[in-house]
């Protein structure tokens, strides 16, 4: 509890006693004894002044900026009012009330706010950097690329490195909500913000601070709050208008029913006017819309609290109410719903040697990043002459055109060979096909296949039981690839040999078939899945091997790959909108009913304190409940 909560504590407890010691002498009569009334009124100052003045100098303030019409102006001028008319406990309960409602909702928004903060804490103080033998501690910020870090038992990982001398288990938790430490060794990259375990790590860092997984982890988590949701807009700008609106009516109600009662013959003005200044400063505390602009935006960051401790980061309430409302989720196969750990697994030389076949497609290979490529390499074994080869060119999403000893060397997919015309023999195996051609003549085939992630399945019905209405599968693979994967996953839909603008064309068609109120989302990893990720409803990405373009341009990211967390996030979504529709229907039957009551006469100060602080007190424990989210 902040040090300011525990302030308003006690301002509260005086300001009740207070307020209860001057409702008993109301009740016994000894404040009827206190003559002049003013002296009663400067009395019930003193509580209303200790509980109130925050707010009386809030209204003042905005009031002298231009902005008059917020919730503070609404409980000032209905507390002014019931003192004009006499109502003097009444004035400092509605205050009272008020203040024990802002309580509850300045500690829902600490414990929300906290629950992603915690995050928060994964931002490292420092890097050990070994100088002539000599540990020193610098800024993280300061250290450059390709420089060795010492991180010792117990210490956050400052930086996005790869292991070069030591072995530990690392805890993953704060980044992917895994209780399970993972094991580091040399050769393996290591993220920032994990907490090494017990064993002393060297690590070579391979990018800057800025460009670090922490980095980018922070920075996603601090604007989260700025993308709101459609029902958070349309409650900030019902405010905007609802207030100035009950405000003149009040006023209407205040002066039109006695001036047209008066001239009716039921009474004079004056005697008329003082209960109807009660009825309408009943109507501004009523009308107060703390409930509903307090409980929508605190029920949506409860939601994105909630996802964040299962290692989910969501860039927004927008983009939580968009999977909540999504029907359609389409997948990238290899390294979202496959391991993408490629191994060669048939080589089909025509007229060379398998030995030949696969250094050449190695030789080819030998300056492509894809793991296609690796996966090539890793089955030749053997150090690559890599001055062998020249003019190597990537044809995009075809393959590679290159010169190996001065020979042509083309290697790629079936698209290829049939855009160079040359003759070839298809394969049906079920994995990636790589043809090759030397000198335009086909050469050999090699296959490579991809194993299906763990629980990849158990996610494809994960999401079936939330309901998600359609899976789809898009892929650059091969037909028998693709289609053997969508059939060991039960993926309702499989696009195959697609290039990565078609994919973009794929998602549109697919968007085009949505009904309107109904989102799709994309789960990629690779850079040629930015543009599907940015296109799509919502875009989720994966945090831990995918790529920085990806989770750039994602609009939730899974930190710890497992596709088995969206159906999760679709639930902590769904409960979400479910709290927050809850709060806007309960709290706007509550005013609408207590306001004709006001307006009638038949509710006083104290249903409208209920209305007002009853509400809000009630919306916000409501809307705590998505911190609960498991």
């Amino acid at each position: 509890m902040t040090k300011k909560q525990k302030q308003m504590i006690v301002r509260i407890v005086v300001a009740f006693v207070m307020l209860v010691a001057i409702m008993i002498g109301e009740h016994t009569g000894w404040s009827d004894r206190i003559q002049p009334h003013v002296l009663l009124a400067l009395i019930c100052l003193i509580p209303y002044l200790i509980i109130g003045y925050d707010i009386l100098y809030k209204a003042a303030r905005n009031i002298r900026n231009g902005q008059v019409f917020d919730e503070n102006f609404l409980m000032m001028i209905a507390t002014f009012g019931a003192f004009g008319v006499g109502e003097y406990s009444e004035a400092v309960a509605v205050m009272l009330f008020y203040q024990v409602g802002e309580f509850f909702q300045s500690y829902a928004v600490g414990k929300s706010r906290q629950s992603i903060s915690d995050m928060m804490d994964i931002c490292p103080e420092y890097a050990n950097v070994e100088e002539d033998g000599v540990l020193t501690q610098v800024d993280p910020d300061d250290v450059e690329v390709g420089t060795i870090i010492v991180i010792k038992p117990g210490e956050r990982v400052p930086l996005d490195g790869v292991v070069v001398e030591g072995e530990s288990m690392i805890d993953t938790a704060a980044l992917t909500g895994e209780s399970v430490p993972r094991r580091a060794a040399v050769g393996d990259d290591i993220i920032s913000g994990c907490v090494n375990g017990s064993g002393t790590l060297k690590v070579r860092t391979t990018k800057e601070f800025d460009d670090s997984t922490v980095a980018r982890i922070l920075e996603l988590v601090e604007n989260a709050s700025s993308k709101k949701a459609q029902v958070e807009n349309f409650i900030t700008r019902f405010a905007k208008y609802y207030t100035p609106v009950v405000t003149i009516g009040a006023v209407i109600l205040a002066f039109v029913p006695p001036l047209v009662l008066s001239l009716a013959g039921a009474g004079s003005f004056g005697a008329l006017l003082g209960d109807w200044l009660y009825r309408a400063c009943t109507f501004l505390v009523i009308s107060c819309p703390c409930a509903l602009v307090i409980s929508v935006p605190l029920g949506f960051f409860g939601g994105i609290g909630a996802a964040s401790r299962i290692g989910v980061l969501v860039k927004g309430s927008n983009y939580l109410e968009a999977v909540a409302q999504m029907d359609t989720i389409v997948f990238d196969k290899t390294g979202t719903l496959t391991k993408g750990e490629f191994k060669v697994s048939e080589v089909l030389p025509v007229h060379l040697a398998p030995e030949q076949l696969l250094e050449l497609a190695a030789l080819g290979e030998g300056y492509s990043t894809h793991p296609i490529a690796a996966s090539i390499r890793d089955a030749y074994g053997k150090p690559l002459a890599m001055e062998r080869v020249t003019d190597t060119e990537e044809i995009s999403g075809h393959g590679i055109h290159t010169f190996i000893d001065g020979k042509e060397v083309h290697l790629g997919n079936a698209k290829l060979m049939e855009s160079l015309q040359i003759p070839f023999t298809k394969s049906d195996s079920a994995g990636t096909v790589v043809y090759i051609a030397l000198e335009r003549e086909f050469a050999g085939t090699i296959v490579i296949a991809d194993s299906v992630k763990e629980g990849a399945k158990e996610a494809l019905a994960d999401m079936k039981h939330v309901g998600v209405k359609k899976t789809v599968m898009l892929t650059g693979d091969r037909r028998e690839a693709a289609e053997s994967v969508a059939k060991e996953l039960g993926i309702d839909e499989v696009h195959y040999e697609l290039l990565p603008a078609d994919k973009v064309s794929k998602v549109e068609q697919l968007l085009a078939e949505e009904l309107p109120k109904a989102r799709l989302a994309f789960v990629g990893d690779g850079i040629n899945d930015a543009p599907v990720l940015t296109r799509a409803d919502v875009g989720i990405a994966m945090g831990s091997m995918g790529s920085d373009a990806a989770i750039e341009a994602a609009d939730v990211v899974l930190m710890d790959d497992d596709v088995r967390k969206i159906a999760k996030v679709v639930r902590i979504a769904r409960k979400t909108l479910s709290i927050v529709k809850q709060n806007i229907v309960f709290a706007l039957a509550v005013k609408v009913l207590v306001l004709i009551l006001g307006a009638t006469g038949y509710a006083n100060m104290w249903a409208a304190v209920f209305a007002d602080v009853g509400v809000s007190v009630l919306a916000i424990l409501n809307s705590m409940r998505t911190l609960r989210g498991k």
